[in-house]
């Protein structure tokens, strides 16, 4: 067998190697980071001999039962879970510093703390800052355990003795592992802490939420290194302006993760959007360029409104602007309408924005787009009692969109009284269905003060 030793200098925080000593690591860009360390290379000739271990026939084992989740009561939590939060899974909560992670779990806590027992581990807070948050939001920590400890091995000690339902690690950056080398924070260190919980939430079905930060880079503060590891990662998001946070599952091995929830910041906390079609909806809305159209977030469908402005250009070269839509499909919208539509939009810049911050890729709304567009160039006004569904192809055919009855089911349960949908044998009792079989034959609908209401 080979018996050589040699020296390398290694990485404290992206565990990178390099022969020799250098200020700066090339790999992560961290200084001072280098270490040197003694690498034994002696190879046996043979592998040491192992006992086989006994495998486990999935025939004799039943599956778990989707009863039995732990209920937060929390519905638009619940929803984005797949139906709650599964025994023995490891879920990270990621999102920006303030945005309310620690709020959300403190709530989730208290839902979960009613029925079953809670440890809420924390490194940031002291307890008495912890119990001041948990008397604002109202929440009785009655079964709430706080655990005032960064060390991981104490920790998973802790959850081996107890076997809680629930535990809250807040946050992984903070953590760190006797085992390994390195400052808490660093990638070794928040990634051989998630591998310790994860193992300890498999073998006591313990639930077990990590809070993760996200820096600006939306790497090295934990949420990107763990996405693997985890069984489900969920992103709490906000747009600037709006007291509202959008929920979302990144990563989920326990349910869809295309479900949304919307829930509405307030002084006790997060309070839940039920119907979030009001929220993206502003009434008696009558203006140029305004076009309401239903779009689908998972299994539920919610009505948002697209806003289009047409200005003529004062450069050689038109600009186009998109919030909240793909950039590339609204220039291929405009090429449709300018080659089918015969509108001159060559000249024209055109800025188009879904109002309230959501970033939607349901091809559902391109004829909602369209039509906006028409508006602001033709300075006709559309009928804020219409909704427009419909997907538009390069020929400048409207094409049919999926679950179409639930869109207009959502529309019907708001007031609206009309639909422009594309050709079919659809029928509503309550809505009265315009059917557009092309992209040219919108524009009709737009210079005629019926069914769409023109200005004046």
């Amino acid at each position: 067998m080979s018996n050589k030793a040699s020296t390398l200098y290694v990485c404290a925080n992206c565990d990178a190697q390099f022969p020799k000593w250098s200020g700066r690591c090339l790999e992560c860009g961290g200084w001072g980071a280098l270490q040197l360390q003694t690498i034994d290379q002696k190879q046996p000739d043979r592998a040491a001999a192992v006992s086989p271990e006994q495998v486990i026939d999935l025939n004799q084992l039943s599956a778990q039962a989707e009863g039995s989740r732990l209920i937060t009561g929390i519905g638009e939590l619940d929803r984005v879970l797949g139906g709650g939060v599964m025994p023995g899974s490891l879920i990270l909560l990621g999102g920006e510093p303030g945005i309310g992670k620690s709020t959300l779990v403190a709530q989730i806590a208290d839902r979960v703390g009613q029925n079953s027992q809670v440890i809420y581990a924390s490194g940031e807070e002291s307890a008495g800052q912890i119990k001041a948050r948990l008397d604002r939001l109202g929440i009785k920590a009655e079964k709430i355990k706080f655990l005032n400890q960064t060390n991981a091995e104490k920790i998973v000690a802790t959850i081996n003795q107890l076997k809680p339902a629930l535990v809250i690690i807040d946050s992984i950056q903070t953590i760190y592992s006797s085992n390994i080398a390195g400052e808490a924070g660093g990638v070794n260190q928040i990634r051989g802490s998630a591998v310790s919980f994860l193992e300890a939430a498999k073998s006591t079905n313990s639930a077990i939420i990590l809070i993760g930060h996200i820096t600006k880079d939306g790497s090295l503060a934990g949420p990107k290194t763990l996405e693997h590891i985890v069984d489900t990662v969920l992103y709490l998001e906000s747009e600037t302006g709006h007291d509202y946070r959008i929920l979302r599952a990144a990563k989920n091995r326990f349910g869809s993760i295309n479900e949304i929830g919307i829930f509405e910041m307030t002084g006790a906390g997060f309070k839940e959007v039920s119907n979030p079609s009001l929220i993206f909806l502003e009434p008696n809305q009558n203006l140029t360029g305004s076009v309401i159209s239903c779009i689908i977030e998972g299994t539920r469908a919610f009505l948002i409104e697209v806003q289009a402005l047409v200005t003529k250009t004062v450069f050689g070269y038109p600009q186009r602007k998109a919030s909240g839509f793909d950039l590339n499909r609204l220039s291929v919208l405009i090429a449709v309408l300018t080659k089918r539509a015969n509108l001159n939009l060559t000249t024209q810049d055109v800025i188009l924005n879904v109002v309230g911050g959501l970033k939607i890729s349901d091809p559902c709304l391109d004829l909602a787009v369209c039509l906006a567009i028409a508006s602001s160039l033709l300075n006709q006004v559309v009928g804020n009692n219409i909704v427009a569904l419909g997907e538009v192809g390069l020929g400048g055919e409207v094409r049919q969109v999926s679950r179409l009855e639930q869109r207009l089911n959502e529309a019907e349960r708001l007031g609206f009284d009309q639909a422009m949908i594309p050709l079919s044998d659809h029928i509503s009792n309550k809505l009265e269905l315009i059917k557009i079989k092309n992209l040219s034959e919108i524009i009709k609908y737009l210079t005629i003060p019926s069914p769409l209401k023109g200005e004046g």
